[in-house]
């Protein structure tokens, strides 16, 4: 089967789908546009997606799965801007949890997320159970009392032991992990960026997230209870944690950064 297929009818031999081809695996026929190197397509969807008159389709990324763009308006700047700047790592959370389905919607805009060379490679476990989340808080704890490197984290044991206090997972309602195989090299770059997709979308459902550093510092370490906990399939290793559930406050402003640092050559 061809990588690609023309339309001759609409296709008016514009190149465009060459010339945004990443990998060099079209060129320009007296036909139209044919695959060289098909083995070097990286299924992007780019030719698909960029033809301005729908003449091309790929089988790696077909015409009749992608979505129509022209229906959807750009967003401006001032709402785009006000949009980003608005997302908070949420550190308090309600007790009501979050449905499957809203949990299930998170990490399918997740794996739309750009990836190094559409490598994606990224799965997910989703906690439900805020039990299973409230045990986790305990075995960090734990390695943390036999680990402890740094004076900041005594302070979150001292309050989780005498109060009950959870600065580890903020008693979230549920967790989010990003897994990929243990020898694919990007799969903590590319559980960065799916999850900071996840991070955008979370207020959309009325929900918050906040990255799970000191989780991570546990998991990454190769800390056998906590990776027992959550049963992380043979050959996969955590590559990212992010809280999530209902915030229970609204912010009401938006923070500053430091100051803009940049040089233009």
């Amino acid at each position: 089967m061809n990588l690609i297929t023309i339309d001759q009818e609409k296709c008016i031999l514009c190149g465009i789908c060459v010339a945004e081809c990443p990998t060099l695996v079209l060129h320009m026929g007296e036909k139209g546009p044919e695959a060289v190197n098909p083995d070097h397509c990286m299924a992007c969807g780019h030719c698909v997606a960029v033809c301005p008159h729908a003449a091309i389709n790929n089988t790696l990324s077909p015409l009749d799965q992608q979505l129509d763009l022209t229906k959807y308006p750009v967003l401006d700047k001032e709402y785009a801007g006000r949009f980003l700047r608005s997302r908070r790592s949420i550190r308090s959370y309600k007790k009501t949890p979050a449905s499957r389905e809203q949990l299930r919607e998170l990490v399918e805009m997740a794996r739309m997320a750009p990836t190094g060379s559409n490598q994606q490679g990224v799965s997910y476990i989703i906690v439900e159970d805020g039990k299973i989340v409230e045990k986790a808080a305990e075995v960090i704890i734990e390695w943390l009392e036999k680990n402890l490197t740094h004076p900041y984290f005594s302070f979150f044991i001292q309050e989780f032991r005498e109060k009950g206090i959870d600065a580890i997972l903020r008693s979230a309602p549920h967790l989010i992990l990003a897994i990929s195989a243990l020898d694919f090299q990007q799969g903590r770059e590319n559980s960065i960026f799916s999850l900071a997709y996840l991070e955008l979308y979370a207020p959309t459902l009325g929900l918050g997230s906040c990255w799970a550093g000191i989780f991570e510092m546990c998991a990454f370490s190769g800390h056998e209870p906590l990776l027992k906990l959550f049963n992380i399939p043979e050959g996969k290793k955590i590559t990212g944690a992010v809280m999530v559930g209902y915030p229970q406050y609204r912010y009401q402003r938006l923070t500053d950064r430091n100051p803009l640092e940049v040089a233009f050559l």
